[in-house]
């Protein structure tokens, strides 16, 4: 703040305390519809959905391949910290915001683990303490996600500060909190605003924007409250699976693939459709968000839902398969070792997943239950 003021001419220091005062209102009003998402494009907002309780429902993180690939580690430490995998998506939407899945600590635990910076030196380990912290921030938080997010960069403090304050997040106790913590520590030297946005606010104490950043990466459903619940509706691996395959197999024999189709309502009304698209449009026929219409894809899919044991396979599971790429191709199990998808020279039909066959051969074993 001091090197802010001195880079202003001092003639100007007056008038410009005045403006400040006079626009204060409004410029809060700004940051608040920021932290919202209200001035994000949809190029750089996820679409995030507010429902009151219940828990985090159907998700998808919008993260970059160096994130995606912890997706495993993420599930695995989820499932040994007896967290719900619903939240894994977040999860990856956090470890973007903290270090883009680079470097040796991409969690960014190393405070919570040992109480400095610097003393995790394993990806595996981080990932391991990240979600075992997260899971506390969450619980103690009482499963606010917003407030778990925040208290993520904040500290715990913030946890105990909005409890006497109403009891949950609100971008309002972000930016307090980060006042109040910053006249403590500013002295030291050590801390600066990290967005320039809050330097009027002398609100430099960690990022009080945090909660936006971080659910830029994310789409999908969050609750205030609750502990994670399945979503309602037509979801996979259970008899209500079948309407799912039901819904799809209203399609055989009316498609064709296209590569990057589907993705529109035209495309849909064409019967254009590629693998995952069609996906999308089989779940959301039962009423199973699993991603937006136009940013759907093999990498979107694979991060949502349950992992399952292709041992413990149900119709209507979601299957992957190793084809052009890694996850390259994708369908909707329908049992007897089949599945429903759309496919290059059939469009959306029943094919064989037996050893030897094609897609035998490259059903690569990760199954997902949405």
């Amino acid at each position: 703040m001091h090197v802010v003021l001195h880079l202003i001419p001092k003639k100007y220091l007056i008038g410009g305390a005045l403006i400040l005062l006079g626009l204060s209102g409004l410029l809060l009003m700004g940051t608040f519809v920021a932290i919202t998402g209200g001035l994000e494009s949809e190029n750089q907002q996820g679409e995030v959905t507010e429902i009151e309780g219940g828990g985090i429902g159907v998700g998808t993180a919008n993260v970059s391949p160096e994130v995606m690939r912890y997706q495993p580690l993420l599930e695995k430490y989820a499932q040994k910290h007896g967290l719900d995998a619903s939240y894994v998506p977040i999860m990856m939407a956090l470890m973007m915001q903290e270090s883009g899945g680079r470097g040796s600590d991409p969690m960014q635990s190393s405070e919570s683990f040992c109480g400095s910076v610097g003393c995790i030196s394993s990806p595996e380990l981080s990932v391991d303490k990240g979600v075992l912290h997260f899971k506390s921030v969450l619980e103690k938080a009482h499963y606010d996600l917003k407030l778990c997010l925040q208290s993520y960069n904040f500290g715990g403090g913030f946890i105990n500060f909005a409890m006497k304050h109403g009891g949950k997040y609100t971008p309002e106790l972000a930016i307090e909190f980060s006042q109040i913590q910053y006249q403590k520590v500013k002295h030291t030297g050590n801390y600066h605003c990290v967005r320039p946005e809050m330097v009027p606010y002398s609100a430099c104490y960690g990022d009080a924007l945090y909660v936006n950043a971080v659910l830029k990466y994310y789409t999908g459903t969050i609750a205030a409250d609750g502990k994670p619940t399945t979503p309602s509706g037509g979801g996979s691996g259970s008899k209500s699976g079948v309407k799912v395959i039901e819904a799809g197999e209203t399609l055989i024999g009316k498609t064709r693939y296209v590569f990057g189709g589907g993705r529109s309502q035209s495309d849909i009304n064409a019967g254009r459709f590629d693998c995952s698209s069609f996906v999308r449009w089989a779940f959301e026929q039962v009423g199973v968000n699993v991603g937006p219409l136009s940013g759907v894809t093999t990498d979107t899919l694979k991060t949502q839902g349950q992992a399952i044991n292709p041992k413990d396979m149900k119709p209507g599971d979601v299957v992957f398969f190793d084809t052009y790429k890694i996850d390259g191709h994708v369908g909707i199990y329908v049992g007897d070792n089949k599945f429903l998808g759309c496919q290059g020279k059939t469009g959306v039909a029943i094919a064989s997943m037996e050893k030897g066959t094609y897609f035998g051969d490259k059903f690569n074993g990760r199954v997902k239950r949405f």
